[in-house]
């Protein structure tokens, strides 16, 4: 009968035997055909339109060699010294509580690194704040008062990024349209129910949704409640020039993140996006723009991708690298961008009633050159078409495709 120690000699020979036993191969997980994508032969740059002189410029540091993130980040530091622009660093519009919040994140291709702040208070250039944590930490990710103290550690001064102009828009906002903030459930529950109609004295305009089909009675009631506002914003002591801006900001938040991506003529990418978030969000509130594979995702061998409009929707489908996988696969970038916004539409059942409410954009450039703008709606809640910019020896804007034809509406 075997004794006990007989037992453990026999599991000590066969333990040595494990040990000694050369490893199985490792054993490579079928795939999907890859689509070889060669490399650019000139820089291309797709971004928003900036308003300045930044995306010639970062074209002019991509075809003198600079690295493809350091251009990027010369757009994206553009619209974060930028005071009169409400969404981007100084002068992007505050949460419900007056406090400006800003997220970043980047990718580099050639290092396949990624860097990402989000919720930073006190501190301007949060995109190269991204790029810090990526050189600099073992992190990919630093949020709210630990980026913050990072930052000035950095040597990044703090300061106060609410600007005059903004507070007065924020105090418009409170006057007039604080009750629709971002509490309660989104569109995307299937809970939620479009605002009831308003009742027909002319203070309830302030709160009235839009009609869900532009026209006539449309622009009445955007007319309407425009004049009401816009008074208010002379109470308010906004000046005379700046008054339709900040009713327009009031009525239609703003929601013009930045996005970049970059090639150059060795096929070496890069992508970043900056944001102040959603005008009048929940404290703490982090949307796409610092999360990567959301707001922003690079694959050296691929492509580079990034969005703009209703954050959360994008998280749900992890817009930007559900794009770049579609194009691994070989989807062009606008197929690819069109994948995206169908995995948005799906999410909803199809429900036009509760799609209304959303807006999302995808500015995207394939590894090859080849580029996409695409959006979900094809004109935005204050009647522009859709547009982006591409650089790519010429700039130009050009329209975004569009999965759905109208007009979205803003919520809340």
């Amino acid at each position: 009968m075997p004794t006990r120690r007989d037992f453990l000699g026999q599991s000590a020979l066969a333990a040595a035997a494990a040990l000694s036993a050369k490893p199985a191969p490792a054993q490579a997980s079928p795939t999907k055909p890859v689509a070889v994508i060669k490399p650019s032969t000139k820089p291309v740059i797709v971004t928003r339109n900036t308003g300045d002189n930044s995306v010639q410029e970062a074209y002019a540091m991509l075809e003198q060699g600079v690295d493809t993130l350091e251009a990027a980040h010369h757009v994206c530091i553009g619209r974060e010294n930028d005071p009169n622009d409400h969404t981007v660093g100084l002068g992007g519009l505050p949460n419900e509580e007056g406090v400006v919040e800003l997220d970043s994140c980047c990718m580099h291709g050639p290092s396949r690194l990624a860097g990402s702040v989000g919720g930073v208070r006190n501190i301007k250039n949060v995109c190269l704040v991204a790029r810090k944590v990526m050189e600099h930490t073992g992190h990919v990710m630093l949020c709210g008062e630990g980026a913050e103290r990072f930052a000035v550690a950095q040597g990044f001064p703090r300061e106060n990024l609410l600007t005059d102009d903004a507070r007065k828009i924020w105090l418009l906002w409170k006057e007039t349209n604080s009750d629709k903030d971002w509490w309660g459930v989104g569109p995307g529950n299937p809970a939620w129910k479009p605002p009831a109609p308003a009742a027909s004295h002319p203070e309830s305009l302030l709160r009235e949704p839009l009609p869900r089909v532009p026209g006539p009675e449309h622009a009445k009631v955007i007319s309407q409640r425009a004049t009401k506002i816009h008074s208010w914003a002379g109470d308010l002591g906004i000046p005379p020039e700046l008054r339709w801006q900040a009713v327009q900001h009031v009525m239609f938040p703003p929601t013009g993140t930045i996005h970049v991506s970059a090639v150059n003529a060795k096929g070496e990418m890069s992508g970043a996006t900056t944001t102040s978030g959603l005008a009048w969000k929940l404290p703490g509130r982090l949307g796409d723009s610092p999360i990567i594979g959301a707001g922003c995702y690079t694959d050296q061998d691929v492509g580079s991708a990034g969005a703009t409009g209703s954050g959360e929707e994008n998280i749900r489908v992890a817009g930007a690298h559900t794009i770049v996988e579609a194009m691994r696969q070989g989807m062009s970038p606008q197929e690819a961008g069109m994948e995206a916004l169908r995995r948005i539409v799906r999410n909803y059942d199809n429900d036009m009633t509760r799609l209304r409410y959303v807006e999302m954009h995808y500015y995207i450039l394939r590894r090859d050159g080849a580029y996409a703008g695409v959006s979900l709606w094809n004109v935005g809640p204050t009647g522009k078409p859709r547009t982006f910019v591409v650089h790519d020896g010429t700039q130009r804007v050009e329209p975004m495709a569009s999965l759905l034809k109208g007009t979205p509406i803003n919520w809340p």
